[in-house]
């Protein structure tokens, strides 16, 4: 107990004493403060302290990792500071003024993505695992053979077996594991939907039957949907003086999250306004229905325009004399085009340029598999810096292998967003890969794995040069993300996400 008295007193110390504390509460491992000024804590000194094994700072809350005895060392701290700790909700509401208009709005955004960031880690994980079984080719299974012809790419490369190829068993878990692949990615509208509702406060049922609407069985699947527009085959509700079509919007981001916000705003007017008697029966109706239609008549292809426009942008800028600066633009921004879900779209640009270049390459997806590298690696450089914390691993761990196998959404919703300084270590050495990638003319024989097995659909004459690249999607996010910890840039700018399930 002295150890922790000791501690607790150096602590305040330097923390910056009682009169630099809004509000003090603990969880499960770690203090959290909601300091009057933050930059008075001397950060390198706490972290010598014998009880103490990190610090970091999360949407303007400064937290002390200490372990399992963190509350013998917070019954010291109380005695010593004379502060009787808040809850976890006052200290968040406290830590909000040490936040920037931008950070807030941001943090909206957290929040209706936290709830549902265990399923996307879950689906990242399968998605990564499916896509050894199905997506890689590996020499030593023999070369592909259907109906007694050997198989090769368009540029005259033999196709190997994939393991689904060859083994039954795991021809059948893979067919098995789309299930839950499908209801998290596929079905991820249905989620966020409920999650603005949540977030929102109001009818969270409603949420779950609008988010419905927009991956029913009834509609075109969207992965179909560029193909069906190319053919003139677009299924639609014929209403005699108007057509509209029915178009799913399966994994798409921007038009849940707005039909989500619509159907909420709608709610909160109508129970102002419609008398108490009336609301149970008018409320649902005029809230759910009018989001609906609004979803599939505005807010849906509103979404699929600006889909349309950044792949005309993409495919302009690939192809066009300025490819290398392109390179370095895209590789930047692919990640938050994976947030909006907007990213689909470049599967349908891979597609036509390896239709129509003399090749059958492209040059697009090399630079997506080093972006997904990028994200895995900022991820490694957090847990490396928090490696000690077991709460924080139980995230970082399994975040930066799905992203290494090619999904990167874990990564990004369940860590690098929520401290944002890796999602920008990550941006930039993505930018630097995808610079190297198009000024060397990187190209794939075909749409891959992404991650780190992305190279075995490497054209054989670009593969030196996309090792080179791998290595700096590697090493450049992972020394930028303790760089930027080290030197405190953005540090203190994180997005509070509230995952009851790992935040204990």
């Amino acid at each position: 107990m002295a150890n922790f008295e000791n501690d607790a007193q150096e602590l305040l110390k330097l923390i910056g004493g009682s009169e630099n504390i809004n509000a003090v509460t603990h969880c499960a491992t770690r203090m959290r403060f909601a300091l009057v000024n933050p930059e008075q804590a001397d950060v390198e000194k706490i972290e010598k302290l014998a009880s103490v094994k990190g610090t970091f700072t999360q949407a303007g809350q400064f937290q002390v990792i200490v372990g399992n005895q963190v509350s013998e060392l917070y019954k010291e701290f109380e005695k010593a500071s004379g502060i009787h700790g808040g809850s976890k909700e006052d200290v968040k509401h406290a830590a909000e003024s040490n936040q920037a208009w931008w950070q807030k709005a941001m943090t909206f955004l957290a929040e209706i993505f936290a709830p549902i960031i265990p399923a996307i880690i879950v689906g990242g994980l399968i998605l990564g695992f499916r896509n050894i079984l199905e997506g890689i080719g590996f020499e030593a299974l023999g070369q592909q053979v259907i109906e007694g012809v050997k198989q090769f790419t368009p540029s005259g490369e033999p196709i190997y077996n994939r393991i689904v190829d060859v083994s039954q068993f795991w021809s059948g878990v893979n067919s098995f594991l789309w299930l839950p692949a499908e209801a998290i990615f596929h079905f991820l509208p249905v989620g966020i939907t409920w999650a603005v509702t949540r977030k929102m406060g109001t009818t969270q049922i409603l949420g779950i039957v609008l988010g419905i609407t927009l991956v029913s069985g009834q509609l075109l699947n969207a992965y179909a949907a560029p193909d069906a527009i190319a053919a003139g085959e677009v299924p639609f509700w014929d209403f005699g003086f108007f057509k509209l079509n029915m178009i799913g919007y399966q994994a798409q981001v921007l038009p849940a999250m707005f039909a989500g916000l619509v159907l909420s705003y709608l709610e909160i007017y109508w129970r102002k306004v419609i008398p108490e008697y009336l609301s149970m029966i008018l409320v649902p109706f005029l809230s759910l229905l009018p989001a609906v239609i609004l979803a599939h008549t505005i807010l849906g292809p509103v979404g699929w325009w600006i889909g349309n426009l950044i792949s005309s942008v993409v495919l302009a800028g690939l192809t066009g004399p300025l490819s290398w600066l392109f390179g370095a633009i895209f590789g930047a921004l692919y990640s938050p085009l994976v947030i909006t879900g907007l990213h689909h779209m470049s599967n349908a640009i891979d597609a036509q340029l390896i239709a129509d270049s003399a090749t059958h390459t492209t040059g697009l997806w090399p630079m997506i598999a080093l972006s997904n590298i990028a994200q895995g690696s900022a991820v490694l450089a957090v847990w490396w810096m928090t490696r000690k914390d077991e709460e924080e691993s139980q995230i970082t761990v399994p975040s930066a292998i799905s992203a290494y196998l090619g999904v990167t959404e874990p990564a990004m919703f369940g860590v690098n967003l929520k401290y944002m300084y890796p999602f920008v270590a990550a941006m930039i050495g993505s930018s630097v890969a995808g610079l190297i990638a198009t000024t060397t003319g990187v190209q794939s024989n075909a749409i891959g794995v992404g991650g780190l097995p992305g190279f075995l659909v490497i054209h054989t004459d670009s593969m030196i040069m996309f090792f080179i690249c791998m290595l700096v999607a590697l090493i450049v996010p992972f020394i930028m993300t303790i760089l930027f910890k080290k030197i405190g840039f953005m540090v203190g700018s994180e997005l509070k996400f509230d995952i009851p399930f790992f935040n204990k």
